[in-house]
């Protein structure tokens, strides 16, 4: 193999049209027949944007999947040239519609179907990991406990923590 080829003998550029021709093939077969239609929860979930068809269905009846503009359930039927907007997680993904497919399939397939018009995710935050205690120090105590909680932000201001009168304190 000193001479750049691959074990079958060919070289590298032949091999990927081969694997491209074969994925574009892949598509067609998942594409629908002529005049089908497909539904959104379930081409959402064939290129891939979503990890499940039951993800894409919940995403479509919680109204986080718009397409043109407007909210849709499962089973709208989408064209190509339509605009479909997923809001997933913190994100929302906008893509177009380039091809129809019905069945999952692979990633580099899944990204020729459609066209991502998506802005950047937002840039993850450097955050030092709060409350990571040292080797041997052994279990955090009740004050530790509740310093590391309010790092963390998931302390919740109970009775006595502060001025004022608690929450459950009768009025004098």
């Amino acid at each position: 193999m000193a001479s750049g080829t691959q074990r079958n003998g060919t070289d590298g550029a032949g091999e990927h049209a081969a694997g491209s021709a074969e994925a574009v093939a892949a598509a067609k077969a998942a594409a629908p027949a002529s005049g089908e239609t497909v539904r959104v929860d379930s081409w959402i979930w064939s290129v891939r944007l979503v990890k499940t068809r039951s993800m894409g269905a919940t995403a479509c009846r919680g109204g986080h999947v718009r397409v043109n503009g407007d909210r849709v359930k499962p089973a709208h039927a989408l064209r190509v040239g339509d605009e479909v907007r997923l809001r997933h997680g913190n994100r929302e993904r906008i893509v177009v519609v380039k091809r129809l497919i019905r069945k999952r399939v692979g990633a580099p397939v899944a990204t020729e179907c459609y066209i991502d018009n998506s802005p950047p995710p937002p840039p993850r935050e450097a955050v030092a990991p709060a409350g990571i205690r040292d080797r041997g120090t052994g279990r955090p105590t009740k004050r530790d406990r509740r310093e590391l909680e309010r790092l963390r932000g998931l302390a919740e201001p109970g009775p006595g923590s502060g001025p004022g009168p608690s929450p459950g304190a009768a009025p004098r």
